[in-house]
């Protein structure tokens, strides 16, 4: 509403009028920018995007869609698997992470493939290493619960600067959070492509 009352108007006039910094919503702008629903020009400020319209696609399907609904399937190795492991199941895959779980699938951790080059890069034994040795531990991860928003989620991976994101719930009869599904990139992106379509055929 501040963008289409004011446009072009800056980021540090919209943080302004409401009430916070610039910095705090900076990621904030950068999703609306991603999906279409701002534009920005450097030094001049920002538009209101096109799916930013009454009718706009992206703009329902944000609001209404939650995480269960674009969700993929997730990429599981268990902690006791090694890092040739992680390899394989990235590769075999196509995953750019891999999340790491008990032997009751609870989330212990995730692997990425900033995480596997470091290990690997210069070290003959490496492949035989324990995966846990290398994991971002789950005391560190970012995730997200199957009734969140889909914006929730895409505002996540930007502000942590993060590829995926495991996606929770509560396990039953046990303590910690089992992996139900993944958000990643190339989700994010399919939506993308899905509402560009769209507009192209003019649903």
């Amino acid at each position: 509403m501040l963008v289409r009352k004011s446009a072009p108007i800056t980021g540090e006039q919209i943080a302004e009028q409401l009430g916070v910094s610039r910095p705090t919503i900076r990621s904030d702008l950068a999703v609306l920018v991603m999906l279409g629903v701002l534009d920005a020009k450097p030094k001049v400020g920002y538009f209101p995007g096109a799916a930013s319209e009454p009718k706009g696609e992206l703009r329902r399907m944000l609001q209404d869609w939650k995480v269960k609904d674009i969700q993929s399937r997730p990429v599981i190795i268990r902690e006791s698997a090694t890092v040739q492991d992680a390899v394989v199941a990235m590769f075999l895959e196509n995953a750019g992470s891999v999340f790491v779980t008990d032997e009751w699938g609870i989330l212990e951790g995730i692997v990425s493939r900033k995480d596997l080059l470091k290990v690997t890069l210069g070290n003959a034994n490496s492949p035989s290493m324990p995966v846990s040795l290398v994991m971002t531990r789950k005391a560190n991860l970012v995730t997200v619960t199957p009734e969140e928003p889909a914006l929730d989620a895409a505002r996540k991976m930007i502000r942590h600067e993060v590829e995926s994101l495991p996606v929770v719930q509560a396990a039953e009869g046990r303590e910690g959070m089992e992996v139900v599904g993944r958000i990643s990139n190339t989700t994010m992106t399919r939506i993308l492509v899905d509402w560009a379509e769209r507009i192209g055929r003019g649903e």
